[in-house]
């Protein structure tokens, strides 16, 4: 198997994880670095918005490193859509694809099921406020738990923060709560 085979296939999680794992130590390492995604919003905003907030006035040039890697990210994200996408059908458990069938939801050729993913159902009244209403949360919630998901769970956890121990723990019992009690409600209706 080459090295463009290799990389096309989902990899397993005892290899990825620890690969994601090395990026904390690695950014301590190379420049006392710390690993969010979140804050990098705030520096786009600091950059962007000539206001008199106080939120957004800091040198935010400092934390250009940042909005690189956030760039990195999207970029690879990019390429391996276009260039790496896996031939292989999205490969979902049994029970979940018949739960999804209830509600309609069979197709998953792509990354997202077409039948909750397109335009027509996305720029639809239902479509509009689980956008702005998710956005507003996630959003919300990441500036109120002090950082996102990655920056708690992957750098608070492997630096020992107890508060971020605290945030994973919420993030955790967040998604169970929508996947399993307010999910099926917006798919129902």
């Amino acid at each position: 198997m080459n090295i463009l085979e290799l990389i096309k296939h989902p990899w397993p999680w005892y290899v990825a994880g620890p690969l994601i794992g090395l990026t904390v130590p690695a950014l301590l390492i190379i420049g006392n670095k710390t690993f969010g995604i979140s804050s990098s919003l705030r520096h786009v905003c600091a950059a962007c918005i000539p206001a008199n907030i106080p939120f957004f006035k800091y040198d935010w040039k400092k934390e250009i490193w940042n909005l690189f890697f956030v760039l990195g990210i999207f970029l690879g994200g990019v390429i391996a859509m276009n260039l790496l996408a896996n031939p292989e059908p999205i490969k979902i458990n049994a029970k979940l694809a018949s739960d999804l069938a209830g509600y309609g939801i069979t197709d998953y050729s792509g990354l997202m099921p077409t039948q909750l993913f397109n335009w027509q159902i996305l720029l639809s009244l239902k479509g509009l406020i689980i956008i702005v209403l998710g956005g507003f949360l996630v959003g919300f919630g990441t500036r109120y738990a002090g950082g996102c998901t990655s920056g708690h769970s992957i750098m608070g956890l492997s630096t020992l923060q107890w508060p971020s121990l605290v945030a994973t723990v919420c993030f955790m019992v967040g998604g169970f709560i929508m996947s399993n009690l307010i999910l099926p409600l917006i798919l129902s209706l």
